[in-house]
């Protein structure tokens, strides 16, 4: 069994919709680093893999009501977290929809050197059509064409990173040549989406590439995963659909022609701890008291790539969206099913049916019986670890590292300190020699 490893998934004041509510953090300290400062500080103390921010590029004037908004730019936050810590990774979200290639490589690649190689790429197909009128375009792409998008755009931006060979620097003072430009290596991209010529303006990055990360669970985003990641976050959250997610990516990857041993699995799994079962259950309660009914059935339009404003709650979802087409994303498939499921429902219902936002788990217990959680689905293969999304932020995290960390390194089952200075180090991965991944 190879080594656990885990991501902290950063979301302001906690990912459960409720954690701004019951933390006593001044309601705003998650608009100014030191907020993102503790939570990478945090994570690197209990020898984490990574840091991940996730993104949106268009935010509906609902989410204001409900939740702190906090859509920064998730590039800027890394690289200055880079200079507040020594060694977690730091991995960002960047949409293949809404970016050109070149200048995504560019700032990835920027934050791989500035970090010493410590870089990730969230790899997205932008869902909620909001963001097209935000970037000047008419229509937002269809499922399928933003996919055929995003594999153009991916291979584009591997291309860019490997425009410099690594010793493509000399340093020759003597004779005035910093760099050979027989080693560098134009894209010289032509496709049917994107055209890019010119290099990178600096060197290759530490890593290479920064590690490729991607979470997608429909078809299409599978299909993407298994090319391209390294490292995936999304997963079913029952043990039995997690082992035949897990077989069935690795097979793919490997088709692909890519070792599947370089394919990492470490699904969302939102946690609340405590002292006893029943703690835990009374946090985790109190959060769901708090939970507005009014954000569940708006988030789960939204979260379906559909505008909330368009809809009444308390009439069944129009028969022509989940009738004879194909859903816009998976979290809409599985809206549509749940309508197709009970036609009469109204969306009201249907939304207190569907977890809101990205379909985890909800581990509700102790620090034991979350040691225990882990260990069990990666005896079964179903995960190579997990994003753990503290339902309060900094202080689950704080108590995974503090309470669950020590019990898994007694076990021997995860590390004790870091043996390398990359993430790719930290993962176990190859650096790409300038080929494909994998």
């Amino acid at each position: 069994m190879g080594d656990l490893h885990f991501t902290a998934f950063v979301w302001p004041n906690g990912y459960h919709e409720s954690a701004w509510r019951v933390v006593e953090d001044d309601v705003r300290g998650v608009l100014g680093l030191p907020y993102y400062a503790e939570i990478a500080r945090t994570a690197e103390r209990g020898l984490l893999d990574a840091v991940f921010l996730a993104d949106n590029i268009a935010i509906a004037e609902y989410r204001t009501t409900h939740l702190p908004q906090t859509q920064f730019d998730p590039v800027s936050v890394l690289s200055a977290l880079a200079g507040v810590t020594e060694h977690i990774g730091l991995i960002g979200t960047g949409s293949t929809t809404y970016n050109k290639p070149w200048e995504l490589a560019r700032r990835f690649a920027t934050l791989d050197h500035l970090s010493g190689g410590r870089a990730g790429w969230n790899i997205v197909t932008t869902v909620t059509p909001l963001a097209a009128a935000n970037y000047g375009e008419t229509a937002h792409p269809e499922h399928a064409d933003r996919y055929e998008r995003a594999h153009e755009f991916v291979e584009v931006v591997t291309r860019a990173w490997d425009s410099w060979e690594d010793d493509a620097v000399v340093g020759d003072r003597e004779g005035g040549v910093w760099a050979d430009r027989g080693k560098l290596h134009a894209p010289r991209f032509h496709g049917r989406f994107y055209d890019v010529e010119g290099i990178l303006p600096f060197p290759r990055s530490p890593q290479g590439w920064p590690v490729l990360v991607q979470a997608g669970q429909s078809a299409a985003g599978i299909g993407l995963a298994a090319r391209y990641a390294e490292l995936v976050f999304s997963g079913p959250p029952s043990l039995e659909a997690a082992v035949a997610f897990r077989a069935d990516l690795h097979a793919k990857a490997a088709a692909a022609g890519r070792d599947p041993a370089h394919v990492l699995v470490l699904p969302a799994l939102m946690i609340t701890l405590g002292g006893t079962e029943a703690e835990a259950r009374a946090k985790a309660r109190r959060l769901e008291e708090l939970a507005s009914p009014e954000f569940r059935w708006q988030n789960v339009l939204y979260t379906a790539g559909l505008d909330p404003d368009a809809f009444d709650p308390d009439v069944p979802l129009p028969a022509e969206l989940w009738t004879g087409k194909s859903a816009p994303s998976s979290r809409a498939e599985q809206l549509y099913a749940a309508a197709r499921a009970r036609p009469g429902a109204s969306l009201r219902e249907l939304a207190g049916e569907l977890k809101s936002g990205a379909g985890q788990y909800h581990f509700v217990g102790t620090p034991e019986q979350l040691a225990d959680h882990v260990l069990e689905w990666q005896d079964a293969g179903a995960v190579d670890g997990f994003t753990i999304m503290g339902s309060t932020l900094p202080y689950e995290l704080t108590a995974f590292v503090d309470q669950v960390v020590p019990i898994l390194q007694r076990k021997g089952r995860f590390r004790s300190e870091y043996t390398g200075a990359t993430l790719r180090e930290h993962l176990a991965l190859p650096r790409p020699s300038g080929g494909g991944a994998g």
